[in-house]
């Protein structure tokens, strides 16, 4: 078997319009470990969302290769979880009763597990609030425990921290690196932010639009805990940033810090 639990080979994808077909992916070529945490950054339009709802299995439009451990990706299933920006719970459910979703809580292992997450999110107290009393950070921690309420393969993260402030942000990346180095779920995380991506990932893979594609993907070796701060991190920002600098489109968010 394949050390690689994602395998994206000559990837294309392009919608129809009517000014004519639009080249949102152009040959896509991408491996991912099992257990690795995989940071995705470009501007807007170079097909980062896209690529995301492809592995998601919610965009069976694209030609060539997608799999995910061994499988093509021909819809979504309890394997892929995903995050959005929102946290779209359900308002009028508790945060226990969100994370289990259209399963029973009077189930002793559904229970266990709902418990188990709430402890791993950091939510312990307020299993019994709704959404209306959380904060942006706890809404979206509720989330992340749902999606993973049934062990996913991988973790799909679209720019789920994109709303929250710097602060809020900046514990919730430490929060996420937490349930990623407790439960060694396979995570492909999508952002704007240089410094996000950085902080964050094992590698980051860098996408130009038009058409969007993958200019290069660069290897994160630093340890965790990282430091923002430090001279190494600093030195591969540059590299990140240098490399998008080469491209027609560097804009990006520099991330401000905190």
């Amino acid at each position: 078997m394949s050390e690689h639990s994602l395998v994206i080979e000559h990837l294309n994808r392009t919608f129809a319009s009517p000014a004519g077909p639009v080249h949102a992916l152009s040959n896509i070529q991408l491996k991912v470990k099992q257990g690795e945490f995989v940071t995705l950054i470009g501007p807007s339009g170079c097909g980062k969302s896209t690529l995301l709802k492809i592995v998601g299995g919610l965009d069976t439009g694209y030609e060539g290769k997608a799999e995910l451990n061994g499988r093509p990706i021909t819809g979504p299933g309890i394997e892929k979880g995903v995050i959005f920006q929102e946290p779209r719970l359900f308002p009028w459910l508790t945060v226990e009763k969100n994370i289990a979703a259209n399963l029973s809580l009077k189930n002793p292992a559904v229970r266990r597990r709902v418990d188990e997450l709430i402890e791993l999110v950091r939510l312990k107290g307020f299993e019994k609030a709704y959404p209306r009393e959380l904060s942006g950070g706890m809404a979206q921690r509720v989330a992340i425990a749902r999606a993973l309420l049934r062990s996913p393969d991988v973790l799909l993260l679209d720019e789920p921290f994109g709303a929250l402030d710097a602060f809020t942000r900046a514990h919730m990346q430490e929060v996420l690196l937490d349930i990623w180095q407790n439960n060694k779920t396979t995570m492909l995380f999508v952002t704007h932010d240089l410094d996000e991506a950085v902080f964050l990932g094992e590698k980051v893979v860098i996408m130009n639009p038009r058409p969007g594609h993958i200019r290069e993907i660069l290897p994160i070796d630093l340890p965790f805990p990282r430091s923002r701060t430090g001279a190494s991190f600093q030195e591969l920002r540059r590299l990140v940033l240098q490399a998008f600098e080469k491209g027609e489109e560097p804009a990006l968010d520099l991330g401000a810090g905190i």
